[in-house]
């Protein structure tokens, strides 16, 4: 049997892949996560052996989840399950150590054979984001290249550029963590490292560096 740990924040989603998978003879729901925190938890309590893990979560995202769980529990397999597939989240996913990473308008049936491959120590991306990284990766573009080569220079973490952006267009804590599905207080968080990084005292102040020195849009 293979021990599968389902981590998603919304309700709907947890039952219906727990209905799904545990309909298949060789797989055992341990437990339904509902944040990346409880999927840490539930993995040190449960062990299970492959855990599938949403992106977007609140109180502790999918990607540093990811991250803590490979770091404590190497031989734990990860499928990210999102219905996101920028570039971006696909390789800090896959740079915190996740085996897999598939969106959740995946067949059921795929899905499935997807686990066991996982489970017997294969990798899985689909082959849309696999031309994508390979593309990007031979031939990045001029802006793609100086974006990183900024955003290196300061620190800032994908997330932490998530919250600049939405801090341009004028939105409030609240607004924010509604958008990005975090808690206020996780955003004030990034706020502050935020300023920390840029050296800078503000919101209009950290904006303004950031458009500056190309990190975000200007516009």
């Amino acid at each position: 049997m293979i021990k599968v740990l389902i981590v998603d924040d919304q309700e709907l989603i947890r039952e219906s892949l727990s209905i799904v998978l545990g309909a298949e003879t060789d797989f055992e729901i341990v437990a339904v996560a509902e944040h990346g925190k409880m999927a840490v938890a539930l993995t040190k309590q449960l062990s299970p052996e492959l855990v599938l893990m949403d992106i977007h979560m609140p109180f502790m995202d999918g990607v540093e989840a990811t991250r803590q769980i490979k770091s404590q529990f190497p031989g734990v397999k990860v499928i990210i399950l999102t219905t996101f597939q920028e570039l971006e989240y696909v390789r800090e996913a896959l740079t915190a150590g996740a085996e897999g990473y598939l969106l959740k308008a995946i067949h059921p049936r795929d899905l499935a054979a997807g686990i066991r491959l996982v489970h017997h120590g294969g990798t899985l991306i689909t082959q849309e984001i696999a031309k994508q990284l390979i593309a990007d990766w031979v031939t990045p573009s001029e802006q793609t290249k100086a974006a990183k080569g900024k955003k290196a220079s300061y620190g800032l973490t994908e997330r932490e550029i998530e919250v600049l952006e939405e801090l341009s267009k004028g939105a409030a804590n609240r607004e924010i963590a509604r958008k990005l599905f975090l808690t206020e207080g996780t955003v004030k968080n990034y706020i502050s490292n935020i300023y920390s990084k840029l050296e800078v005292a503000g919101r209009h102040k950290a904006v303004f560096k950031a458009k500056e020195e190309g990190i975000i849009p200007p516009n």
